[in-house]
């Protein structure tokens, strides 16, 4: 029995946990087509890496990993705030989400925003919440999540 295209599709294209190895496949540029990414030096992505997954499952970055090409063409975070509201819950946020310019269309959003959802249920979160552009509304109502309020920022650089 033959596999159809689309699930060997979401065979090849699998969510995992960022590796310190990640920073050579091309991690940081991918991060380029979402913002500003200065150059990271090698040992300040090691500090980095090394500071974030000591917090555990409160703070990950998930990526996919194009297996043909050895390049990251996906990612995305979570960090999950514990608060006294609601009996001491749990919010998940979701930050940094990005898919390759060259590989859009194939739904790697949506499995990186599953994976992250999924997390953050999974942490006990009550909810989770998101910040995008206007262009990105309909991709993560598409993905479950709903307009609520508005964001407001306040930049120190």
């Amino acid at each position: 029995m033959h596999a159809s295209n689309s699930s060997s599709e979401e065979e090849k294209f699998q969510v995992r946990k960022l590796q310190i190895s990640d920073k050579n496949k091309g991690f940081i540029e991918l991060l380029r087509q979402l913002t500003v990414c200065d150059s990271v030096s090698d040992k300040d992505f090691e500090d980095r890496f090394r500071e974030l997954s000591a917090l555990g499952d409160d703070h990950i970055i998930s990526v996919i990993e194009d297996e043909s090409s050895g390049k990251i063409i996906a990612t995305g975070s979570i960090f999950i705030e514990k608060k006294f509201l609601r009996n001491c819950g749990k919010v998940g946020h979701i930050e940094d989400v990005v898919v390759d310019s060259n590989t859009r269309g194939l739904k790697l959003g949506k499995k990186i925003i599953a994976f992250l959802t999924e997390h953050a249920h999974l942490m006990g979160c009550y909810k989770v919440i998101l910040d995008c552009s206007l262009e990105n509304k309909a991709f993560y109502e598409k993905c479950g999540f709903k307009q609520k309020e508005i964001q407001m920022v306040k930049y120190f650089i």
